[in-house]
């Protein structure tokens, strides 16, 4: 029986992260994803001789603001180089990257993964072009090429071997991608290739500090598939060493639709590649003033707001981690306390009715229909027990949706649901309620506490809904009781 436990899984993750530009990194051309097959090239992404590469500044921009949050050093000297290769969607045979000088050196990523935090160290952060991609499901007896893609501007984010569970990779990404769209250098989407993951993997006896022979494995298009392929191929790895067969170098791929990997190349070393600097770019400067100024306009970052809201507004660690789960959501909220002071209730209505109302409308956040001021007249008219909250939630919030002109007094005004909060008429409704069942205050009296509910109800019914039910069971417990 294989004895998976003396050994430790080591994982270092290579993220390529799709820039969020208008254009492609060395020319015009558009990257706008879907559109038809090889109509956003040029000579320049299509590799024609005599052409000549020019530097995206968005995209040098984004990598430095990308940097700066994920806590790496900004190199201000770059120059780039000539990655040497041939596959059929590189139309130059050689891709444009960054070799012994990338961008952002160093930083990390913190994750929280089965209750523990840990800051995931990082390697390198480099800029460099995106090839084209091959199809193979069009033609039966044809690979077609569409490079579209090619030349779109990438930031390749590079992990230590820091990982040691599929958990944590999981972990790892779900942050990475929080970030990139956070900032939005990246939409995060690993589905339509905007952001893809490649998994070195190796095993090692629990205490040994030497790395065993690593495995890389690609095509991985989803954070699920990830965590999948990294359990499957450290379970094949071990079951290799317990019966003392050879790992292999190599680069594997997944196939989701059988939960396998296999093989598909020997993997290539930094010699294969046959690099030197790229002879069409000059060297790529960066000024302190430049780092400073990106630095100076980066929003709050999520670990900023888990700070503020934990020590300042006192929420608890679950509603934290919903509203900085992604910036829309932190955006929406960081607008509504400027209205009111209710941090707490703000982040209920948050999570709870707007985020309802915008699941089942299939929309963004940020288009949520009542602007964060009268939504927050709401919630100060249900804190101040003014209007109940299932009445706040359901009735009076369709209401500020449907009639965008009225504030949420007057709506709970017009629909007749302002609480009635004068001790004398609520306590004539109370009166009249255990008045009618007397055989139920006597069963209460008892001991059938939870009769109490019953009255209540009673009430509720007797008062049209209008009672204060926070007064209403306040003057309950004392007539029950007496």
């Amino acid at each position: 029986m294989i004895n998976i436990d003396k050994y430790e899984v080591v994982i270092g993750l290579e993220v390529h992260a799709q820039l969020l530009t208008d254009t492609k990194i060395f020319c015009g051309d558009s990257t706008i994803y879907g559109a038809a097959p090889n109509s956003q090239v040029s000579p320049v992404s299509l590799g024609h001789p005599g052409t000549l590469p020019v530097m995206n500044e968005t995209a040098v921009n984004y990598a430095v603001k990308l940097g700066l949050a994920l806590h790496c050093s900004i190199a201000k000297h770059n120059y780039f180089a000539r990655k040497n290769y041939f596959y059929p969607d590189l139309p130059k045979g050689y891709q444009v990257t960054q070799h012994t000088s990338p961008i952002c050196k160093g930083g990390y990523i913190t994750i929280f993964c089965n209750g523990n935090e840990k800051n995931v160290r990082l390697n390198r952060i480099h800029l460099e072009e995106d090839a084209g991609k091959s199809i193979h499901d069009i033609d039966a007896d044809y690979t077609c090429i569409d490079l579209n893609r090619a030349g779109v501007p990438l930031l390749e984010i590079v992990s230590e071997p820091d990982l040691h569970s599929a958990e944590e990779a999981y972990a790892y990404l779900v942050e990475l991608r929080k970030m990139v769209r956070w900032l939005n250098v990246c939409d995060g989407n690993m589905e339509e290739g905007s952001m893809r993951c490649d998994a070195n993997v190796s095993i090692r006896i629990k205490g040994d500090p030497l790395l065993g022979t690593r495995v890389e494995v690609k095509n991985l298009n989803s954070i699920r598939n990830v965590k999948r392929a990294i359990e499957i191929e450290s379970n094949r790895l071990i079951g290799l060493l317990e019966n003392n067969e050879q790992i292999l170098q190599e680069t594997r791929s997944f196939d989701a639709d059988t939960n396998t990997s296999f093989s598909l190349r020997s993997k290539e070393e930094a010699d294969d590649y046959r690099y030197f600097p790229e002879p069409d770019l000059p060297p790529l400067l960066i000024s302190e003033e430049y780092i400073r100024d990106i630095s100076a306009s980066l929003p709050f970052l999520p670990g900023q707001l888990k700070i503020k809201y934990k020590s300042e507004y006192l929420l608890s660690e679950y509603d934290i981690s919903v509203l900085i789960s992604d910036k829309e959501t932190a955006d929406f909220y960081e607008a509504l306390i400027l209205f009111t002071e209710n941090y707490k209730a703000a982040a209920n209505w948050l999570l709870g009715p707007v985020k309802f109302y915008c699941k089942e409308n299939n929309i963004p956040i940020q288009n949520f229909p009542v602007e964060p001021s009268r939504l927050a007249n709401l919630i100060e008219l249900a804190e101040k027990g003014k209007v109940n909250f299932n009445n706040a939630s359901t009735k009076i919030l369709q209401g500020l949706i449907a009639n965008r002109d009225k504030n949420a007094i007057e709506i709970a005004t017009d629909l007749n649901l302002i609480q009635e909060t004068d001790d004398t008429a609520v306590e004539m409704w109370v009166d009249e309620a255990v008045a009618a069942m007397p055989e139920k205050v006597q069963e209460y009296r008892n001991g059938k506490k939870g009769l109490q509910g019953l009255f209540a109800g009673e009430v509720k019914k007797l008062s049209k809904g209008k009672a204060d039910m926070q007064l209403v069971n306040k003057l309950l417990l004392k007539k029950l009781n007496n």
